[in-house]
């Protein structure tokens, strides 16, 4: 089974994304900023997949992106950019930043399920 790192700080969007992604068959983590992000994958627990908002407290999502995509041991990891942040220049600037996909909320449950395990089948 696969698991997703869900990193969201809104309490309601987390819970909703982490239900969404379980009801498919995925086991879902969940960290509430960059910083807890990245330390669940410090501590061993690598995501094969990370759902990421961009507007969070402590560390941004396009700076966790890019740390991420830095290091060898998580380079490989596909990243969603999963944000409010819905303008052409936020896309742009988020795909630069090494995400694998850009998903503006809302969204239909459907696109995010569907781009996840598109991701997931490499």
């Amino acid at each position: 089974m696969s698991m997703v790192l869900v990193v969201e700080d809104s309490i309601p969007q987390r819970r909703m994304i982490t239900e969404l992604l379980q009801g498919n068959g995925l086991e879902v983590a969940a960290a509430c900023d960059g910083v807890e992000a990245l330390e669940h994958i410090q501590a061993g627990r690598h995501p094969d997949l990370v759902v990421l908002d961009i507007v969070m407290p402590r560390m941004n999502g396009y700076e966790v992106c890019r740390r991420l995509k830095a290091d060898p041991i998580t380079q490989n990891v596909p990243v969603i950019l999963c944000s409010s942040k819905g303008e052409e220049f936020d896309r742009y600037w988020g795909m630069k930043q090494g995400a694998d996909a850009y998903i503006a909320k809302p969204f239909q449950p459907t696109e995010l399920v569907g781009t996840v395990k598109q991701l997931l089948r490499g």
